[in-house]
């Protein structure tokens, strides 16, 4: 195995920005930010979606939408009505007009 063909594997503190929560794992990433966690340094990736605040993993019936992207595309995508017909309205004791 050629040492220069692969990245190299290390410990990765993985952060949920939307919760805070933190977790290690290996990974070939090369983030550049490092944080000291239980007492040891890791370099940090910021994730926006973990298991602690995505809502299949949570039992929570809400999806959390920081971004207004359903509002965004409902917006976008909504059928648009018509406009409603004009009604005639015929003036009392006038009788209309034969063709």
């Amino acid at each position: 195995m050629k040492k220069q063909g692969h990245p190299q594997y290390q410990d990765v503190l993985f952060v949920d920005s939307a919760t805070g929560f933190k977790f290690v794992c290996g990974s070939t990433l090369q983030p550049k930010e490092k944080e000291m966690f239980e007492g040891k340094e890791y370099p940090v990736f910021r994730v926006p979606v973990s298991s602690a605040s995505h809502p299949f993993f949570t039992g929570s019936k809400q999806l959390v939408d920081s971004e207004g992207r359903v509002d965004k595309f409902n917006k976008r995508y909504a059928q648009k009505q018509p406009p409603a017909p004009a009604k005639k309205v015929e003036e009392k004791g006038k009788k209309p007009k034969k063709k």
